[in-house]
């Protein structure tokens, strides 16, 4: 199902916009749709009150728990802030442990979300993937079939019922820009009736064109601003002002307008490398742009909207964890809005890749670090469950 079909849906039955806000609002945030002196049942049209119903079954059954699988973090696995100081992971509360998800789909299909620390959630696009990530399973199977926008935000209120979510990542199974009308479909309603800041909405994407040309619609490219003089100036944001095509503040205003600015999510980019013969090999059929270019449009767009990038690198042994790598990092982000995040690799069954040592990761964000080259290491949630993405879901296939 698309978001697009079931807004149509709901106008067919007489929903003028403030019905389709609330009715969209209670659902993507799991609430009522009852308001002080104005009751849903009186509020709704009647033909759409009779509707309801199975519009409520239609979609709850869009993405429904097949099994959870909390991950505790690694208590040897060290964290090392912007400073370079080694810092344990640790077990935290409720709202902070990471657990994955395994999601069945209406028509039996799987996927997997993750919850993570601080409310964060990742969420899943396709049935599959066509990149063929060497070290991913999620394309081991090629790509099965895109996610409906509304299967996308499906997720976050399967989440919901759980915790709260106030961040949502695109990262898990498949690429964003591989279905893109969908991602940013979904992106709209989660920034808007979905109450999710812009910058807590993150689209991962290994590069393509079409989605820096999408993102790009409507933003004014800003100048980089002047180093500030501290340790991490390079993340000094651009100054202060509205951005083309946002709504100026969250106070006044019509709601539907509101509603119908676009939504400008922050962008991540899994770089892995910065060899583009090494990246070629180890995301095969990822567009080849070349690295620069890579980095300079996504600049353009940190720049632009004042959220940094996320530089995705999945740490594999012996591969991409040399010192010429990070001597070609700090050549390549310094002075850039971005942040590196490494992320140690997941075990997969029939691969020989590994995770680098706990003190060769700490030693690499370290020297990052100290180069001025803002550099955090995120536990790739699942390591102890053997749940990196894709495995649950070839797990729970494999049991069908």
């Amino acid at each position: 199902m698309r978001l697009s079909h079931l807004r149509q849906r709901l106008r067919d039955l007489g929903a003028k916009p403030c019905h389709e806000d609330r009715l969209l609002r209670g659902w993507s945030q799991v609430g009522s749709y009852d308001r002080a002196h104005s009751p849903a049942k009186t509020f709704f049209p009647l033909a759409l009150r009779n509707e309801l119903p199975a519009i409520e079954a239609e979609l709850h059954g869009l993405a429904r728990l097949r099994g959870e699988y909390p991950a505790t973090p690694s208590p040897t696995l060290p964290r090392t802030t912007g400073e370079g100081a080694n810092v344990a992971l640790r077990a935290s509360s409720n709202d902070d442990e990471v657990a994955r998800l395994l999601v069945e789909l209406h028509d039996g299909q799987m996927v997997e979300s993750v919850l993570l620390p601080r409310g964060g959630l990742c969420v899943s696009t396709q049935v599959g993937c066509a990149v063929g990530c060497v070290f991913c399973m999620s394309g081991r199977d090629g790509l099965l079939r895109q996610l409906g926008s509304a299967e996308i935000v499906a997720q976050v209120v399967l989440a919901r019922k759980r915790r709260a979510v106030s961040k949502v990542v695109f990262m898990g199974m498949g690429e964003p820009a591989h279905n893109l009308d969908n991602v940013l479909e979904a992106i709209q309603l989660l920034g808007t009736q979905g109450n999710i800041g812009h910058k807590n909405l993150v689209l991962s994407t290994v590069g393509d064109l079409k989605v820096f040309e999408r993102l790009m619609e409507g933003l004014t490219h800003k100048p980089s601003p002047q180093p500030s003089g501290g340790t991490t100036s390079h993340l000094t944001k651009p100054a202060s002002g509205q951005v083309a095509g946002y709504p100026a503040s969250g106070r006044g205003g019509e709601r539907e307008k509101r509603s119908s600015a676009p939504v400008k999510p922050a962008l991540a980019i899994s770089l892995h490398t910065t060899d583009s013969a090494l990246r070629a090999k180890l995301l095969p059929h990822a567009p080849q742009i070349a690295i620069e270019e890579l980095v300079e449009r996504a600049e353009a767009y940190a720049r632009a909207t004042s959220y940094p990038i996320q530089y995705q690198w999945t740490l594999l042994d012996g591969v991409n964890d040399s010192d010429a790598e990070l001597e070609r990092i700090v050549r390549l982000l310094t002075g850039k809005y971005a942040v590196l995040n490494f992320i140690p690799f997941n075990a997969v069954d029939g691969l020989d890749y590994r995770r680098p040592s706990a003190e060769r990761i700490a030693l690499m964000a370290q020297t990052l670090n100290q180069q001025g080259i803002y550099t955090r290491v995120r536990d790739s949630a699942g390591h102890e469950i053997d749940g990196a993405c894709g495995q649950l879901r070839a797990r729970g296939v494999k049991v069908e």
